[in-house]
């Protein structure tokens, strides 16, 4: 499985979100200018994020969007699959052989496991100390 842009921009907007929340809502330029990204495809992103209900739109002068839950009840996992669609390494799984059906499967649910532990409130905390296993995934 190969995460998209969708997926890592979309992840990117809801960290931002998360780093501001309960400050009001933030505006999709904003977040754009931050982290040097159009802001054009920032909007196509947020459209499936808003219609999921993890993030709700504000709107008027200081308008801009927030997230639709605590940081700490939105998973990376709940974020991906709404941009990228099922986790899963291959397609059609159930038509290989067992062997390697039942690794294709023990790839996915270690993807899982990771994507659905890995809180935003986790993401939006992160601070970089130079280790790079301070916070790394095993799979």
């Amino acid at each position: 499985m190969k995460i998209s842009t969708k997926g890592r921009y979309g992840l990117t907007i809801m960290i931002e979100l998360a780093k501001k929340h309960g400050e009001g809502p933030v505006s999709l330029k904003s977040i754009a200018q931050t982290n040097d990204l159009s802001e054009h495809y920032l909007e196509q992103l947020i459209a499936p994020l808003r219609n999921s209900g993890l993030v709700k739109s504000i709107r008027g002068a200081y308008g801009g969007y927030v997230l639709g839950n605590a940081p700490s009840e939105i998973t990376a996992g709940d974020i991906i699959r709404v941009l990228e669609g099922p986790i899963s390494p291959v397609e059609g799984i159930e038509d290989e052989e067992p062997v390697k059906r039942q690794l294709w499967i023990r790839i996915r649910d270690a993807v899982k496991d990771v994507l659905d532990s890995t809180s935003l409130e986790d993401l939006a905390n992160f601070k970089d100390d130079g280790e790079t296993e301070s916070y790394m995934f095993y799979i």
